[in-house]
Parts: C-alpha cells; sequence; structure tokens
C-alpha cells in the first residue's frame, strides 16, 4: 500500500509543479504585448501594438512615447469615413524634428481595419517616421497589394484601439479648417496630444532633438499616392 501511495505521489507531483509554472508563463505572454495610452484633449485612447507582426514599426512608436515626443503634438487631419492622423505638429502646425525613417513592414498580413493604427508614411514606403493613423472605416484599399510602387505597397498596421474609439470618432465627427500648411481637415479647435505613456511603465523624461523632419501623408479617398506634409 505504501509502494502505491507513493507512486500516486510522483504521478501528482508533476502536474502540480506543471500547474503552478503554467501561470507565469502565461502572464509572461500577455505582458509582451505593449499598449499605449494617449491623453488627449477630447478624451484618452488606448493602444496595443503588435510587435510579434511589426516589429520595427512597434519599437520605433514606443522609442517616440518613451521620449515623450508626443506629448504636446496634435492630431492635425481628420476625414470622415477615412482616418484620423497625427504625431508630429506642434500645436503652432510646425513639425518636430524626428529620427531616421523606417523600413515598411505593410506585408505583415494586417488589414487596415476600423480601429487599427498605422504608420503614416510620404511616397516612399520606406519613408515612415513619428506620424501614425486610425483608421476609421475598413481601408483594405491601403493594405499591401505588391511591392511595384508606393500605391501598391500599402501602409503598415502595427496596433489596435482597445479603448477609446468613441474619442477618435469624436475627433472625426469635429469641424475642420485650413491652417498652417494644411488647406483643410484640420479639427477646430485643435486637439492636443497632451501626453503618451506606456501602460506600466513610469512617464517619459523630455526628449533630446532628433535628426530628421519628414513628414507624412495618407493620401485621400480613393488612395492616391502619398506625398510629404
Amino acid at each position: 500500500m505504501l509502494k502505491s501511495l507513493l507512486a500516486t505521489l510522483l504521478l501528482i507531483l508533476p502536474l502540480t509543479l506543471a500547474a503552478q509554472t503554467a501561470k507565469p508563463a502565461a502572464a509572461t505572454a500577455a505582458s509582451s504585448t505593449p499598449q499605449v495610452l494617449l491623453r488627449t484633449s477630447q478624451g484618452d485612447i488606448t493602444l496595443e501594438l503588435y510587435p510579434d507582426k511589426a516589429p520595427k514599426s512597434v519599437a520605433n512608436f514606443l522609442q517616440y512615447v518613451r521620449d515623450g515626443f508626443y506629448d504636446g503634438t496634435l492630431m492635425h487631419r481628420a476625414i470622415p469615413g477615412y482616418l484620423v492622423q497625427g504625431g508630429l505638429y506642434t500645436r503652432d502646425l510646425q513639425p518636430k524634428r524626428t529620427r531616421p525613417a523606417i523600413v515598411s513592414e505593410a506585408d505583415n498580413g494586417l488589414s487596415n481595419l476600423r480601429g487599427t493604427v498605422a504608420v503614416a508614411r510620404g511616397a516612399d514606403p520606406n519613408s515612415g517616421t513619428a506620424q501614425f493613423f486610425f483608421n476609421l472605416v475598413d481601408n483594405r484599399r491601403l493594405d499591401f497589394v505588391g511591392n511595384q510602387s508606393g500605391l501598391t505597397w500599402g501602409y503598415t498596421v502595427f496596433g489596435k484601439v482597445i479603448k477609446g474609439m468613441d474619442v477618435v470618432d469624436k475627433i472625426a465627427a469635429m469641424p475642420t479648417h485650413a491652417l498652417g500648411p494644411f488647406a483643410g481637415d484640420v479639427p477646430n479647435p485643435l486637439v492636443l496630444i497632451e501626453s503618451a505613456h506606456v501602460v506600466g511603465e513610469e512617464s517619459p523624461a523630455p526628449a533630446a532633438p532628433a535628426t530628421t523632419k519628414p513628414a507624412a501623408k495618407v493620401g485621400r479617398k480613393p488612395a492616391q499616392p502619398a506625398s510629404n506634409g
């Protein structure tokens, strides 16, 4: 009987240890998906990022967040039924200096569906820096379809809104006007990103100036070659 009891305990023990170790593993997997909170003058927006699908784009965005780059910048472009764009211009509509551009990851299999966030860029697919945009609808025409041109290359999706899509919709519904270097689409009143930080991390320290300042613009409906500005 003693042998039988010992055999039973030996069978139970590995199962118990496995159950105890499974929970930390699951927690680690969950924490590997970073989230970013954008506090705007119209409300809070929380993003979940996809480092497994767009590692360069996510790392780039997180670096700007941790540098405090987005604090005090505008959501400078709002087109109902299309997108809301921001991440470069100050409240005076002056572009901030950015780090060098990153390589496009638009061929990562992710689609520009409603609620996703993507890298804004110029005509060159590899010209994305700090700017990003929220898709207000399923903008599949902005997806990667081939590497023939900037038009077919598409725009890199690197995350999605998990809380605050009503805030994004609110910004999109605001009246717009021409202001500064923009012929139109600037929300009125201006929508400020008051702060941005990685959820679970301390607020970023003030950023040091970077080296370049390319602007980016996603093509209007229907999708057209993107241009700087």
